[in-house]
């Protein structure tokens, strides 16, 4: 994972949509079983907006904007299904969005504004990421193995997350859609 740097008075976050239980433990495990190094580290998610540095100073104006946009959109449901992967751009395997996709991408492109105004690297694509940056053959079996999930849920929020020292991913405020 490409991990901006970050400076003295400056902390790395993300805007996600988390999977609730029970489906992010099934996906966790099977990021596990890939290999993926990142399996406890980053917790299953649909990403709005990728690793950000922001100066901590500036983090309540994150958090206005966010509570803005997420007050303007409504609650949805989302099921993901199959798999899919970005091979040969990138080496990924990941879940599909097979309804809530229109949703995201309107979140998305809000969310990165404003303040949070930035470039992508790629064209942006909602996805749950299972395997990431392992051996070809753990690519190809959780490509196979995870052929079959299904998950429906509703959601209602979108979380703000940062880096840790650490290096895991943990919520820090939940912003409800709707207000």
């Amino acid at each position: 994972m490409r991990l901006p740097e970050r400076g003295e008075g400056q902390t790395r976050i993300g805007v996600a949509i988390p999977v609730p239980a029970p489906y992010s433990e099934i996906l966790s495990e099977a990021r596990r079983r890939s290999g993926d190094g990142f399996a406890d580290l980053i917790p299953p998610h649909v990403t709005l907006l990728g690793p950000t540095v922001v100066d901590q100073s500036a983090m309540g104006s994150v958090s206005e904007h966010l509570a803005a946009v997420t007050s303007a959109a409504e609650a949805f449901t989302m099921i993901l299904r199959g798999t899919g992967t970005f091979r040969p751009v990138s080496e990924v395997v990941f879940i599909q969005v097979a309804q809530g996709i229109a949703e995201c991408e309107q979140l998305e492109r809000v969310v990165r504004a404003g303040i949070l105004d930035q470039d992508l690297r790629f064209n942006y694509h909602p996805h749950v990421t299972i395997a990431h940056d392992v051996d070809a053959d753990a690519l190809d079996r959780a490509f196979e193995e995870s052929a079959g999930f299904e998950a429906t849920f509703e959601v209602a929020a979108v979380d703000l997350f940062e880096h840790g020292d650490d290096g895991v991913w943990r919520t820090v405020e939940t912003f409800p859609l709707g207000g």
